[in-house]
Formats: structure tokens, sequence, C-alpha cells
């Protein structure tokens, strides 16, 4: 079972990828450095180090489907 902590929503927007907002520094529509073949990669078992250009923090992904990123480590601050 996938941890719902490590996960975190994106969308595709013609050729580009988004999130909403960063889990880091809470920045809106944060344009993700992806492209369409690394995402058909990482979906093959290829690992990813992603760095959020808002706030150059760091994520490693691990598996990602349609609609969420899969990290290494908990992306979702419960209160």
């Amino acid at each position: 079972m996938v941890p719902f902590e490590n996960t975190w929503p994106y969308e595709r927007i013609m050729k580009d990828f988004y999130v909403d907002h960063c889990p880091f520094c809470d920045a809106n529509h944060v344009l993700l450095p992806l492209k369409q073949r690394e995402i058909g990669e990482i979906k093959s078992g290829k690992k990813k180090h992603l760095v959020f250009p808002c706030c150059y923090s760091k994520l490693q992904i691990i598996d990602i489907d349609d609609d969420y990123i899969l990290a290494d480590s908990k992306v979702r601050n419960y209160l």
C-alpha cells in the first residue's frame, strides 16, 4: 500500500507539469522541471531527483501516475 503522506498531486497542461502549490514553501502554481520522456522513465522504475524551482527544496520521485507523484519521504504535513 502506498503511504498517502508520500504523495503529492500534480497536473499536466499541454507539455508542462505543475503543482497547485509547493509542499515546502507553499508557492502557488509551480512549474515542475519535468519532461514527458522523464515521466515514462519514472513509470518504468527509474528514480528522479526533483528540485522545486520556487525554493530549491529537493524530492526523490520513486513512482508517478497520471495524478500523483510518489516520493521516498513525507511531503504532506498533518496538523
